[in-house]
């Protein structure tokens, strides 16, 4: 379930006859369609706010902690019905758009002059959300990038089964945030001064299951950028998803330095390189956690070549930056 061009192929096709199934399910039960809200974020000139128009919004039940129970509600919310053509309104502003082929949408308002975080009022028919949006502090020293699996949270995204595996049998009070990454965001966040932003290959449907996680583990809030994945999914995508993410990122906050956090289980050595490459003097420091696999050494000293801080470490508490 890909935004933007339709998608062709066998997959395609399996995915819009289920979609238009599910939808002609919705339409004979009356359901209207509904807001699910993502985190927003601030460009120097306006607020970036982003979600999608479905026919229901799932919800995880964090009192589920069985292996088949947490089966049964992470898949579901991988059956969604996405509703393409509806108007979605800013009131507060007289600004509008309409959701794509795969529901999403995205309203540009006007950029407040005051910094942290903004909710802006958001309407579809007859659902209305507070959708939330950060704008970066003046006394901000610093940019955070941090990718999520294995990163912040154990995946095992290095390995596809290790990877499904963790994804549909864990849940809320079963998925392990990484200690040492919960300590080094909050440090380099520094209570707020410093905005944190999240890259991955995770895919859309988990925005919320992620928030919710992160956020009940202490884990700094940020806007997340993620990745849909639905039947005509290409997995070639990764990279150059992580690598568009990140040069939005760096556009939508251009006076600030970074600093890339990620693992080396999915190449981010390699991206967070690339990233340095075209964005030359923005890259304050590479972090990598050992995951899986060894980091790419031709990748490393590239980045140190170009005068980048790289640390490999085993635990982030070992992490050195900014001393």
């Amino acid at each position: 379930m890909t935004a933007g061009r339709p998608q062709r192929g066998p997959g395609a096709a399996l995915e819009r006859l289920v979609d238009r199934g599910i939808a002609r399910w919705h339409r004979r039960h009356g359901r209207d369609p509904v807001i699910d809200p993502h985190v927003g974020y601030a460009t120097p000139a306006a607020l970036h706010l982003r979600g999608r128009i479905l026919s229901r919004v799932p919800r995880i039940d964090p009192g589920v902690r069985t292996t088949l129970g947490n089966l049964r509600q992470m898949a579901s919310l991988f059956v969604t019905d996405e509703v393409s053509g509806v108007e979605v309104t800013a009131p507060a502003y007289g600004i509008s758009t309409r959701s794509d082929a795969e529901g999403y949408f995205a309203l540009e308002v006007p950029r407040p002059a005051s910094s942290g975080w903004h909710e802006v009022e958001v309407r579809a028919g007859v659902s209305a959300v507070t959708m939330p949006a950060l704008v970066p502090r003046g006394d901000a020293t610093l940019c955070i990038v941090s990718d999520i699996d294995d990163t912040v949270i154990r995946t095992g995204a290095w390995s596809l089964w290790r990877n499904l595996a963790t994804t549909f049998t864990g849940g809320l009070a079963s998925r392990e945030v990484f200690a040492d990454g919960v300590e080094l965001l909050t440090r380099l966040e520094d209570g707020g001064r410093n905005p944190v932003f999240f890259v991955s290959s995770s895919p859309w449907n988990l925005h919320d299951f992620l928030s919710r996680l992160l956020g009940a583990a202490g884990v700094p809030r940020g806007p997340m950028f993620l990745r849909d994945f639905g039947l005509a999914h290409r997995a070639a995508g990764h990279e150059g998803h992580k690598g568009r993410a990140i040069d939005t990122i760096l556009a939508a906050v251009p006076d600030l330095p970074f600093v890339l956090i990620g693992d080396t289980g999915q190449r981010d050595a390699h991206v967070y390189r690339a990233a340095a490459e075209r964005h030359p003097g923005r890259v304050r420091a590479v972090i990598l956690r050992r995951a899986g696999r060894e980091a790419e050494a031709a990748e490393v000293a590239a980045l140190r070549a170009m005068g980048v801080p790289v640390e490999v470490v085993a635990d982030y508490g070992a992490v050195s930056f900014p001393g």
